[in-house]
């Protein structure tokens, strides 16, 4: 599996963020595995709002490039209003078939509060709907602002489920995808 490469987009501009420490225990998870890993923190990149008239993209290419680059793409969100962040869906804007068709993805959501099934769920409908192939396995993290304590997880079943995202975007790699799902075929995306 050293051939494996693994990105982690962390979907949340916190500096102090939950979802990014918890995409880099998957990602440290995939490394022991044998993974190359990269967390693609959106903080670092220049991703206005898409508009697919705009001439300037920002760093719209470099971000998609290195999504296609890697074989299993960790996607996580803090949970707002239910759903995942504008600044995941934005990112994912910049995204399409070329990038996530039979791709691996693992999804994680970390929430303030109760239980963050909601945004995991709206999350694996936009995969599928990119033909990615969305592991059976999620990784939720409820009361985030308890969960953590100098950067480890507080809870080890919480972090074991975290740390298991990271193994099966390993594992699971490069499984051989089913054919293109019906929102696929009629989800052209931006750029058509």
């Amino acid at each position: 599996m050293n051939d494996v490469r693994v990105a982690a987009v962390a979907g949340s501009l916190r500096e102090e963020s939950h979802t990014r420490t918890s995409l880099r225990h998957a990602l440290r998870a995939a490394e022991e595995r044998g993974a190359t890993t990269e967390l693609l923190d959106l903080r670092e990149f220049d991703l206005p709002p898409l508009d697919p008239d705009a001439g300037d993209a920002g760093d719209g290419e470099r971000f998609a490039a290195r999504v296609r680059a890697a074989d299993s793409v960790l996607i996580g969100t803090p949970v707002y209003h239910g759903s995942y962040s504008g600044v995941v869906k934005n990112a994912l804007d910049y995204c399409g078939f070329d990038e996530f068709e039979a791709t691996t993805v693992g999804l994680l959501a970390v929430a303030g509060g109760s239980f963050p099934v909601t945004a995991l769920d709206h999350l694996r409908s936009v995969c599928r709907a990119l033909n990615a192939w969305v592991l059976p396995h999620q990784a939720a993290v409820p009361l985030a602002s308890n969960a953590f304590a100098d950067g480890a997880f507080t809870d080890d079943q919480l972090g074991d489920r975290v740390r298991t995202l990271g193994v099966r975007a390993v594992e699971y790699a490069r499984i051989e995808p089913d054919p293109r799902t019906p929102e696929a075929c009629e989800n052209r995306g931006a750029g058509d």
